[in-house]
């Protein structure tokens, strides 16, 4: 059985169509612009990622104080 599946794999490509896939000439490939982004995101992006992971750890922290007893809501 795995025999034929070694077989099967090196008799044809997986992916026949990936010549159409390829770009004519390599050149012509426009550069991405660099100014102003970092992974891909705006400033304003990262400052909203940067925000919700803050809010994240201060929620999670605030929890994990409730749960081992640590601090208490009085009223």
């Amino acid at each position: 059985m795995l025999d034929n599946l070694r077989d099967d794999s090196s008799s044809k490509p997986f992916f026949e169509d990936e010549a159409q896939f390829q770009p004519a000439d390599p050149g012509a490939i426009p550069a991405p612009a660099r100014r102003g982004r970092f992974l891909g995101m705006t400033p304003v992006q990262r400052f909203v990622i940067a925000a919700m992971l803050m809010i994240l750890v201060c929620v999670l922290g605030s929890m994990c104080l409730l749960v081992t007893g640590k601090m208490g809501i009085y009223f």
